[in-house]
């Protein structure tokens, strides 16, 4: 019993090293996930404030052109609803700029509204009555609205219109049966989107970008001539689908390689915006707590970790200690085998299993002959080495992982046999008996005698009632004549030499 609980002190320590080290692992997993979750939400987060900071942004730059590009546009078309009135032709110069330009919206960024003819030919010029003469059949606008009647408002490419860089707004003047009869065209300055960005208070790497529908660059901020009035749609490196209305995207744009966020506003304008502010600038805050917090994690996890090592070096050497105490406590310190506390656990265990799968369990109780005798005519040291012999023979005789060789007492050694019936513990029996004969033709003379017993355990048997047969049959070796093996049987004896 004593047994048991050492063995069961030691399994305990070893399996709490086991969850120590298990725990450990799953405590750092855990917190790391936790800790990943947490930056994730907390990236999400500052992506999503981003959005929604550059959609305000994108929202009222666009009003604010559309409100500018409708203004012009309601004064083209104030224009063209004038000019196809009969009577127009018929008033003199001065009442007819009156009629056709005195409701048209004036700013200082807007460009004069100016009537071409079918022909391209310029006829009237609100600034002037009596233009220079000029044709403009070759301009964008014109052939647009030559060529296609349904054009409604037109917007042009960035150009260079009377002197400024602006965008020119022309409508179709059409005649009785849809005929053309010339085009209106007002204009808005760059100033107007360069005093409209100044406004504005953006981070180095922010930009906003003006298109037209089909995807061409009004103005840009930063600006660069370079980039505007170039054509996306021509662009094999990106595509429409990558930014939809009323979208976000998220890595590198169409005009140059760093990372941005750009969101895109809904509107019915023919012009759009883009908001972009580089990804760097948008986590840069993000990145700084990620750091610490990874760092202090870091810290946490290596803490841990070498808390956990350290325990469960600690844990195996105390279970190596509690192995040392178990085989000290379970091993004859003279011969090396098993001592009796052992035998006693091992044969109340494996009479137990022998009980429940219904197989054989053998037992020899060996004696050494005249072992008294020897040892008061040569002294115990002399004895001693006797029975160091007789345990190495035994050794030698015995070597499946399950048998037990053990020093029962004095000068008698057991072997528990497990599933092992007569006949093969006879042979075991009669190995051990020869060794030790084969052994002591020196000048060592000592022989043993073997009592073997083997029975399959039934309801009501007890594993003492083992030894005791193994026992009798020893008795009757000895009484045989010693030097030889005998087998039990039930109820008597069968002598074997």
């Amino acid at each position: 019993m004593a047994f048991r609980r050492v063995r069961d002190v030691r399994r305990h320590w070893r399996l709490s090293a086991k969850l120590l080290i298990a725990s450990s692992v799953a405590t750092v997993i855990g917190f790391s996930a936790i800790c990943a979750s947490v930056m994730l939400d907390m990236r999400r987060g500052e992506e999503e404030l981003a959005r929604q900071t550059l959609e305000n942004l994108a929202s009222g730059i666009d009003a604010d052109i559309s409100r500018n590009i409708e203004l012009n546009d309601l004064s083209l078309r104030a224009v063209v609803s004038n000019l196809v009135m009969p009577e127009i032709s018929r008033v003199s110069k001065e009442l007819r700029h009156l009629i056709l330009f005195d409701h048209a919206a004036t700013a200082k960024h807007f460009g004069v509204i100016q009537v071409f003819d079918g022909e391209g030919n310029l006829t009237i010029d609100a600034a002037s009555l009596d233009p220079r003469p000029e044709n403009r059949s070759d301009e964008e606008y014109f052939t647009v609205h030559r060529d296609h009647p349904d054009a409604g408002l037109f917007i042009s490419r960035p150009m260079l219109h009377r002197g400024a860089y602006s965008i020119v707004l022309s409508r179709r003047i059409t005649g009785d049966n849809g005929r053309f009869l010339g085009v209106v065209v007002g204009a808005i300055r760059f100033s107007y989107f360069h005093e409209l960005f100044e406004r504005l208070n953006l981070a180095p790497g922010d930009t906003i970008t003006v298109l037209r529908r089909d995807r061409t660059i009004i103005m840009r901020t930063p600006f660069d001539l370079d980039v505007i009035g170039r054509r996306l749609a021509e662009q094999t490196n990106w595509k429409a689908e990558n930014l939809k209305e009323g979208t976000s995207f998220a890595g590198k744009g169409p005009v140059d390689a760093t990372p941005r966020l750009y969101v895109r506003r809904i509107g019915t304008s023919p012009l759009y915006v883009v908001v972009g502010k580089p990804l760097e600038s948008i986590f840069n805050l993000w990145r700084t707590e990620a750091i610490r917090i990874g760092a202090i994690m870091a810290a946490l996890v290596a803490f841990v970790v070498g808390t956990a090592l350290f325990l469960a070096r600690e844990i195996g050497r105390r279970a190596d200690a509690e192995d040392r105490l178990e085989e000290l406590a379970t091993t004859d310190a003279l011969t090396g085998l098993k001592n009796r506390r052992k035998f006693d656990a091992e044969i109340e265990l494996e009479w137990r299993r022998a009980t429940r799968q219904g197989l054989p369990i053998a037992l020899l109780m060996i004696d050494a002959d005249h072992f008294k005798a020897y040892n008061d005519t040569n002294g115990h040291q002399a004895g001693d080495q006797v029975l160091v012999g007789i345990a190495i023979c035994i050794s030698d005789s015995v070597r499946r992982a399950g048998d037990c060789p053990a020093r029962f007492g004095g000068e008698e050694f057991a072997v528990l046999l497990p599933g092992t019936n007569a006949v093969d513990a006879l042979n075991v029996a009669e190995s051990i008996r020869l060794k030790v004969q084969q052994w002591s033709e020196g000048e060592t003379i000592t022989t043993v005698s073997v009592g073997v017993a083997s029975m399959k355990p039934s309801a009501g048997q007890q594993w003492s009632d083992l030894v005791e047969a193994a026992d009798r049959a020893l008795y009757a070796a000895k009484a045989n004549g010693r030097n030889q093996s005998v087998v039990a049987s039930m109820p008597k004896f069968s002598l074997v030499a």
